[in-house]
């Protein structure tokens, strides 16, 4: 019915967290909710460049796809893609750069994260609250980009990502 009134098939993640409650889906929508949606120093924008970098991280094209989407709606759609592509030489402010080396470190190899990774992002001008909120972002997409490999999602077309990105940006992610 949701997909109809679309006029698009949802992706996978949404009909899991509509058709299938009990698997996780309560507490995971609750928690992305949060995490992506309520007040932040980073933009949404910010967050789901985080979160499709993760996605990279991880190995998650349907990750990757979505939330670059959901990026690209309060950002030059060039600066996603060359954020994707490198981080590190992307026209991205200090601070974000420093906090996506603790990001990528955190999720690639989490037992070398030390103390000093962290006195790095907040040595770049990134406020405690707003370190806090990136972890936080990191910390989800590290759990649905491994489940949304595990289950195997489709990727949708590029329009059709484009369309569930609105979709996303007007209604959130709770379930």
């Amino acid at each position: 019915m949701i997909s109809m009134v679309a006029g698009v098939r949802l992706p996978d993640a949404a009909r899991v967290a509509f058709y299938h409650q009990d698997f996780l889906a309560k507490a995971l929508g609750s928690w992305t909710q949060t995490t992506m949606r309520e007040a932040s120093s980073w933009s949404i924008s910010e967050r789901e460049l985080m979160a499709a970098l993760v996605a990279k991280w991880d190995s998650c094209p349907f990750c990757i796809g979505a939330h670059s989407a959901i990026a690209i709606k309060g950002m030059p759609r060039e600066t996603v893609e060359s954020a994707i592509a490198d981080y590190r030489t992307a026209r991205l402010p200090s601070g974000f750069v420093a906090t996506l080396v603790f990001l990528e470190k955190m999720t690639r190899t989490p037992a070398e994260l030390s103390a000093a990774d962290a006195r790095e992002v907040l040595d770049a001008g990134v406020s405690r609250q707003a370190f806090d909120d990136a972890i936080a972002v990191a910390a989800i997409f590290n759990i649905i980009a491994r489940y949304a490999n595990a289950l195997d999602f489709a990727i949708p077309t590029p329009a059709e990502f484009n369309k569930s990105a609105e979709l996303l940006l007007k209604r959130g992610y709770g379930s």
